[in-house]
């Protein structure tokens, strides 16, 4: 997830560990600096651009490392706090803050990879999108009520927004599989495993969700809408189908560093051949045309040679997609922009 949702769930769960034993201000800016800590790979340079995206969240969001740092940061803030006595408090209030934050992140797409060094699996369950303010809004009012109110009972608005945010990661999860269930019933998904589907919620919300439909030569994507059914009871999920770059694949197989990203996404990418350069891109994050990470990895240099890979990004027009996103999420029947 981002970062301010991040560190308001690192901050919740401070204040709700540390109770009355520290002031609430402390417990928050504590829980919220560690909340972020695991996120602070993103600025070491891991070789190039690819190693850049494949190896984030990796042993800063492994449960083994996070345990091993846990006590050295808690002891750490005890001294600095002053309160050596609740270091046990500032230990356990430390491990369930780096946890939560790496299983927040694993109900995203990306990929995490939680079980290193005894599994390299990057696990994504696509639940949530990485922004969504609908998660992040309750862990900050929560807060910022106990923070202002003078009852002695405050702690109880902070406690309140974590089961809020809580009970909104759990619907994200219900509604994917309702809609992977809708979805695997339909005639395009014929013949196709749960891994070769692919649901994830759009951007901001867990009302419009993304379907993305594998095959070996192509895939389709669709979208659908809880309020679809509201809307118009009898329309279909809609595919458009788009060629994954099959052809490419004798002739770029073990070329550059495309590999990783074929092995990250888990089979959901696509090659692309411009004439000049070859490319790969992640299916999982963005939508058509629109990625978030999309690579050259190769340039013809008769033959197909190996390049550092370069990142080209191409983003959807702001307005226009924010525009399709309410209406298409409201049960309107639109095309995606691009």
């Amino acid at each position: 997830m981002d970062s301010v949702s991040q560190a308001a769930l690192g901050a919740a769960v401070g204040v709700a560990v540390m109770g009355r034993h520290r002031p609430l201000w402390q417990s928050a800016l504590a829980g919220a600096l560690i909340g972020t800590l695991p996120d602070l790979d993103v600025f070491i340079d891991k070789g190039d651009a690819i190693d850049n995206m494949v190896l984030h969240r990796a042993e800063t969001h492994a449960f083994f490392w996070q345990l091993l740092v846990s006590f050295p940061i808690a002891w750490l803030l005890a001294q600095a706090t002053r309160s050596a006595h609740l270091v046990r408090r500032w230990w356990l209030a430390t491990l369930l803050i780096l946890f939560t934050h790496t299983i927040l992140d694993a109900l995203t797409i990306y990929g995490t990879r939680l079980a290193l060094p005894f599994s390299d699996h990057p696990f994504g369950l696509g639940s949530l999108f990485i922004i969504d303010p609908l998660y992040t809004l309750p862990l900050l009012l929560g807060l910022l009520v106990a923070a202002f109110s003078r009852s002695e009972k405050r702690l109880r608005w902070n406690a309140l927004g974590l089961a809020l945010s809580t009970l909104y990661a759990g619907w994200a999860i219900g509604a994917q599989a309702h809609v992977s269930a809708k979805v695997l019933a339909t005639p395009e998904a014929k013949g196709l495993d749960s891994a070769q589907v692919l649901v994830t919620p759009t951007p901001f919300n867990t009302l419009l969700w993304r379907i993305v439909l594998l095959r070996e030569d192509s895939y389709h994507e669709g979208f659908y809408s809880l309020l679809d059914p509201l809307a118009d009871p009898g329309r279909p999920i809609r595919f458009t189908r788009h060629t994954r770059g099959q052809e490419l694949e004798p002739t770029t197989r073990g070329i550059g560093k495309a590999d990783q990203i074929r092995a990250f996404s888990k089979g959901f990418y696509a090659l692309n051949d411009d004439g000049r350069y070859v490319s790969i891109t992640d299916l999982r994050m963005g939508q058509h045309p629109f990625y978030a990470f999309s690579f050259r990895f190769a340039e013809y240099l008769s033959p197909l040679h190996a390049i550092e890979p370069q990142r080209v990004t191409r983003r959807m027009p702001l307005q226009p997609g924010l525009d399709w996103l309410e209406k298409r999420m409201l049960g309107a029947d639109l095309p995606p922009p691009g």
